[in-house]
């Protein structure tokens, strides 16, 4: 019997490294620093290293993310390619780093998960989606209030 089984590839990496990449500008906007995404190569030599391009990756078998903000707050994110992340976190004035490893079924469910651990490590809210109103949807009270216009 071997230990190299193959590992079934339930998340696209590329996906939940566009996850990552979606929330970044959010994220630095709120103070966190966002350090950049590492990559583990599965047909590497071990010991594998991390490597920060995706170019130099041929076989990729996990996509992580480092993340810190105030306080010595931080949060370490890495979901592999068999459907698994392993994520720790240290909230703010916290005393003990907590340690999971939750199930990961898609790119988009490791999203909302990202969503979560940022909530859970910074006490931040998962960033909504919204649009931008151009001036012309703004109005102005005679009192000088700002009124949002009505968007169809």
């Amino acid at each position: 019997m071997t230990d190299d089984l193959p590992v079934e590839h339930l998340v696209d990496l590329d996906q939940a490294a566009a996850q990552i990449s979606s929330r970044r500008p959010q994220w630095t906007a709120t103070g966190l620093v966002v350090g950049p995404l590492t990559w583990r190569d599965g047909a590497a030599a071990w010991p594998q290293q991390l490597e920060q391009s995706r170019a130099q990756v041929e076989d990729p078998d996990s996509v992580g993310v480092h993340v810190t903000g105030p306080g010595d707050s931080e949060l370490l994110v890495v979901v592999f390619r068999g459907g698994w992340a392993d994520v720790d976190f240290l909230a703010s004035l916290a005393e003990e780093v907590v340690s999971e490893a939750p199930d990961v079924g898609s790119a988009r469910s490791f999203g909302e998960l990202l969503d979560g651990y940022v909530s859970r490590a910074f006490g931040q809210a998962p960033a909504l989606s919204c649009r931008r109103r151009t001036i012309s949807e703004i109005q102005v009270g005679a009192n000088g209030e700002v009124h949002p216009g009505e968007v169809g």
